[in-house]
């Protein structure tokens, strides 16, 4: 903690005033960062009315929010492979996790209204449960994402495009969940 006040400008004391201890700023910088990006994503195509779309075109959205957060967000998503380590290793307790779970819970409520507008259009599959398929495609596109960002693939000789790998796990969680 004194190395992150001395870095800021601040006095321990007026760091701890805010933050009791590094987890909890840890945390609160990861929510904090979260959110903006979650915020960023909702005016990300201004002009879309999110009520007339199908739960199919909802769903692409919604795995097109990953790939606009690599294109836009690589730092957060590097900050973010570092982030999950530090919370596993050092077992931060629950109740500081809160505020970061409360944001993820936010995300799970928009993914919701894919499966209300499925009821109706049946432009996606509901066969599997909701919660299932929400931590497969969360956790799926966010470790490829965040692969690409940390560096950690393979580069074949000629070279690749990571977007285009990036956009083809895409297409194939659309064609795998969309009527």
């Amino acid at each position: 903690m004194s190395e992150i006040a001395k870095a800021s400008g601040f006095k321990d004391m007026t760091l701890y005033r805010y933050f009791q201890s590094k987890p909890i700023l840890v945390v609160a910088v990861a929510t904090w960062k979260w959110k903006k990006v979650w915020e960023e994503n909702k005016i990300r195509v201004p002009n879309v009315d999110f009520s007339k779309m199908t739960a199919a075109e909802l769903f692409g959205y919604y795995l097109d929010s990953f790939l606009a957060m690599y294109r836009n967000h690589r730092d957060l998503l590097r900050f973010n492979q570092f982030f999950n380590i530090y919370i596993q290793s050092e077992n931060i307790e629950r109740d500081v996790m809160k505020p970061y779970d409360e944001m993820i819970r936010d995300l799970r409520t928009a993914f919701h209204m894919i499966y209300v507008k499925a009821e109706h259009d049946h432009t996606f599959r509901t066969d599997e449960p909701e919660e299932e398929v929400f931590s497969k495609t969360l956790h799926l596109m966010l470790a490829a994402v965040t692969r690409y960002a940390v560096g950690l693939v393979y580069i074949p000789e000629n070279g690749f495009s990571d977007i285009k790998e990036l956009e083809y796990q895409r297409d194939l969680l659309l064609e795998r969940y969309k009527l």
